[in-house]
């Protein structure tokens, strides 16, 4: 059953990127992107599932206390979803914000551009 631009819009930031556990991680990567899926981050673009897969993995392992919680509710036009996030350790203020935009066909993600609005100034 395909899955609605706003459920996509969930399942990538809560189910993929905020999942720890490998397995379900690996599951819902699966279900919410088409295999040649593009991620164009700020500093660099990923190609298919696995790449994307493994680029998840590395953030996770980066801050595995951190969380990404939603920052608003999902905002759709036609096939193109619009989400913004909080990124940060739990139960604190975000370190980060910022917004994915995804584009969406045939009840999957296959394009993706992750947005960083906000981040720490350096010292």
């Amino acid at each position: 059953m395909p899955h609605s631009v706003a459920d996509l819009m969930r399942r990538n930031l809560l189910d993929v990127f905020n999942e720890p556990d490998p397995e379900r991680r690996s599951a819902a990567i699966a279900q919410t992107y088409a295999e040649d899926v593009v991620w164009h981050e700020p500093d660099r673009v990923v190609h298919g599932r696995a790449a994307l897969a493994e680029r998840a993995t590395e953030l996770r392992a980066q801050a595995p206390d951190w969380t990404f919680r939603t920052d608003g509710p999902v905002s759709v036009t036609d096939d193109l979803g619009h989400l913004g996030f909080r990124y940060g350790p739990a139960d604190q203020p975000p370190v980060v914000t910022g917004m994915d935009i995804a584009h969406c066909k045939d009840g999957v993600i296959i394009e993706l551009y992750t947005l960083v609005t906000g981040s720490p100034q350096p010292s």
